[in-house]
């Protein structure tokens, strides 16, 4: 099939992109001291020159103690990082490139051989059902939460980026108020139904609208599955998933990034098929919020099977085709194929397939 879909403009309030093509934000780990070096401004320059659409940067945390589960993972807060983070939009948009960063706040999840200072917290004090880490969060504690992610997006706007992200998914903070593992609080953050743990998750929604104003573009990274539990569901059906993410689009997220395994893979086979919508798929009819997809673009066969040495393939691309055709969704994101080869899109629009540069796991150390 052709890839003219995939290179084809998409617009949305101030936002225009080249391309459909997003690169997925990827913890580099790399931030000495949390702030960005000319080192990562050179590495986003890099796949900005490559042609991709829109790069998502790696997730930065939000002023809150115990926010990151790592060291080298860079800060959103404070003037040197801040100028770190100026300078990484200016290289991007030196090449002709979109930018937005990834707010975050990594919860109750542990690090590799880490720990912060500061107690971690999460809604509950749990990493996983039943497992027991940090604090539970008072309701100050959310209130200032709320307010840091604020102050970070005015910051975002501030310096110069296109539009920002806030990482809602894979069991970090926001994701632990949604899943009912990790969530049993009993006050007005807590509840038996999704749409009630949402409201974590709909107070940020609604300061960072508030601090960004209404034109400002906001994306908001959604999963099923934890890094906790890869296979937990936090909708099993679409009514489930309606009264999950329709509520965070109304409190003012305009493109749902719907992270899923393998973007090949219906979301409710049982109803659609085996050719049936994906995630992003049954987020947008389900909102009709704009929506990416994300899922082990350009690797062989998913992303774990990555890390045990197969490289970039190309085989689902047709089938990425067809869905963007159809118009099942309208961005789709791009990781490690393109942090192993800053040239896969350039490469992909001249047709040169087999002079991609596949996926290795060494390229996870450096900033190539």
């Amino acid at each position: 099939m052709s890839d003219d879909i995939l290179f084809s403009p998409f617009s949305l309030k101030s936002l225009t992109l080249p391309n459909r093509i997003v690169m997925a934000p990827m913890t580099r780990n790399m931030s000495q001291d949390g702030i960005p070096s000319p080192e990562n401004a050179a590495y986003y320059r890099r796949r900005a020159e490559g042609g991709v659409g829109l790069i998502l940067t790696e997730g930065t945390v939000v002023d809150r103690p115990a926010s990151r589960n790592m060291p080298g993972i860079p800060l959103f807060h404070g003037e040197a990082a801040l100028a770190g983070w100026e300078a990484v939009a200016n290289a991007v948009h030196g090449a002709g490139g979109r930018i937005g960063p990834q707010l975050w706040h990594t919860g109750s999840t542990r690090g590799k051989d880490w720990e912060p200072d500061a107690p971690v917290e999460s809604p509950s004090g749990l990493i996983g059902p039943n497992e027991p880490r940090g604090v539970v969060m008072t309701e100050e504690d959310i209130a200032d939460t709320v307010a840091a992610f604020a102050r970070a997006a005015a910051d975002a706007k501030r310096l110069g980026f296109d539009t920002l992200e806030l990482h809602g998914a894979h069991g970090y903070l926001i994701d632990q108020f949604f899943w009912s593992g990790t969530n049993q609080r009993t006050d007005a953050f807590g509840g038996a139904t999704l749409r009630e743990r949402s409201r974590f998750a709909a107070e940020i929604i609604r300061a960072v609208r508030a601090a960004v104003g209404q034109d400002f573009p906001l994306t908001l990274c959604v999963s099923q599955w934890k890094q906790q539990d890869y296979s937990a569901r936090l909708a099993d059906t679409p009514l489930a998933m309606a009264d999950w993410l329709a509520p965070l689009v109304e409190a003012g997220v305009d493109i749902l990034h719907c992270s899923q395994r393998r973007f090949w893979e219906p979301e409710f086979p049982d109803i659609d098929g085996a050719d049936g919508l994906n995630f992003a798929g049954w987020a947008k009819k389900l909102t009709g919020a704009a929506t990416i997809s994300v899922g082990s673009v350009g690797l062989t066969s998913d992303f774990f099977a990555a890390f045990g040495g197969e490289g970039s393939g190309t085989a689902a691309l047709d089938n990425l085709y067809a869905r963007m055709e159809r118009e099942e969704f309208d961005l789709i994101a791009v990781g490690r194929a393109l942090l192993s080869d800053a040239q896969w899109v350039q490469k992909i629009r001249s047709g040169q397939t087999n002079q991609l540069r596949g996926f290795d796991a060494a390229d996870l150390t450096v900033l190539a």
